[in-house]
């Protein structure tokens, strides 16, 4: 294998200038830099990047932990999309920026957490991005100052630098576009009230119900407490047993996410509710294999994983390249946009009310 040495060699030049030439760190001559650089392509030499890292203190590295791998066919209830999409808008940045990113996957085991973050100091990462498969808080084991970190779609106490959707304007935006439409009696089936989205999506809705003058009416907003675990099909029946049997039912549902409407959907049909003749139904996430493939395709709001994945990255970056700045402690929110289809239209004429059946059967 060939070494700076056997470089300076063929290039007739000092080893010194040839480290000059491949850290870009002093000027050197064109001719000079040439003659370098075709010795290198002549022996095949391939720079050390550990000896490149202890002399600039810059690895050209950055650490990313995610489940994405390990959990992509096993989504929780709770995540909107998978993070994957997060991990390939941080990639095209880096990769952009000249960073290699180092992936490694949790397994779905979070107690491999600090030890994925010690290999990554190990490695000389210059910045770390933490992905979590939906909006949360964490705790993470990394010493104060000991490295550049970006939390993304999660929180912690410690005000570290995040990204995270933009749960509230979303709901707002999605709940104005139902409102536009001409209802005024919309209900919300939500995710877990544990869930973080969920208090700020309810808070969304409420805005949107608040600024069209619209009352709001506790009857018409409940959560999917076991969604995702045995039971959850009973538990969605019987909050659309509650709207739908209601003195004044509603005419548009909002669902916590596009898992939770196809789910609806399926439940309308075996009521004998037409979506969206007698009914309008809207998701959340615009997780396209649901919202593109249901019928009536569904109207909803984007959960902007992608976006959100590209900031986390520049955000990163930027800190690495200024790092005598100091950053703001409270999260980056990211916006989406509502995606608009067949699920939503104008509610049914006065008096054109739905007649179900088989209540109470799952």
């Amino acid at each position: 294998m060939a070494t700076i040495y056997d470089v300076a060699r063929r290039a007739g030049v000092s080893t010194k200038t040839v480290s000059r030439v491949l850290n870009r760190d002093a000027p050197v001559a064109d001719k000079t830099r040439a003659a370098v650089e075709r010795a290198m392509v002549e022996l095949e030499y391939i720079p050390s990047l550990a000896a490149r890292s202890m002399k600039s203190q810059k690895s050209g590295l950055i650490g990313l932990i995610t489940g994405a791998i390990s959990t992509a066919a096993d989504t929780p209830a709770e995540a909107g999309l998978p993070e994957i999409h997060i991990v390939q808008g941080a990639q095209r940045v880096f990769e952009n920026s000249g960073k290699t990113l180092l992936i490694s996957d949790t397994g779905g085991n979070s107690e491999r957490v600090p030890h994925l973050i010690r290999t990554f100091r190990q490695h000389r990462v210059e910045g770390l991005v933490y992905v979590a498969d939906h909006f949360k808080r964490i705790d993470l084991d990394l010493a104060e100052g000991s490295m550049k970190l970006v939390l993304v779609n999660c929180i912690d106490e410690r005000g570290t630098p995040a990204v995270v959707p933009d749960d509230e304007d979303g709901q707002l935006a999605l709940t104005r576009r139902v409102i536009k439409a001409g209802h005024r009696r919309i209900a919300y089936l939500t995710l877990a009230r544990a869930v973080l989205a969920t208090e700020r999506r309810v808070a969304g809705y409420r805005t949107a119900l608040e600024e069209a003058g619209i009352a709001f009416d506790a009857d018409m907003v409940a959560a999917s407490e076991l969604f995702g675990a045995m039971g959850e099909h009973q538990m969605i029946w019987d909050a659309l047993d509650k709207f739908l049997t209601h003195a004044n039912p509603p005419t548009a549902i909002c669902c916590g996410n596009d898992r939770l409407a196809m789910a609806v959907y399926g439940i309308l049909r075996d009521r004998g509710v037409s979506v969206p003749d007698q009914i309008s139904v809207v998701g959340y996430d615009d997780h396209r294999l649901v919202s593109e493939t249901l019928y009536p395709a569904l109207t909803t709001a984007e959960l902007p994983y992608n976006a959100m994945g590209v900031r986390a990255a520049d955000l990163l970056l930027n800190m690495i390249a200024q790092p005598g700045n100091v950053t703001a402690t409270q999260p980056i929110h990211v916006r989406g946009q509502v995606v608009e289809r067949a699920s939503l239209k104008a509610p049914p004429a006065e008096g054109n009310v739905y007649q179900l059946r088989g209540r109470n059967q799952p």
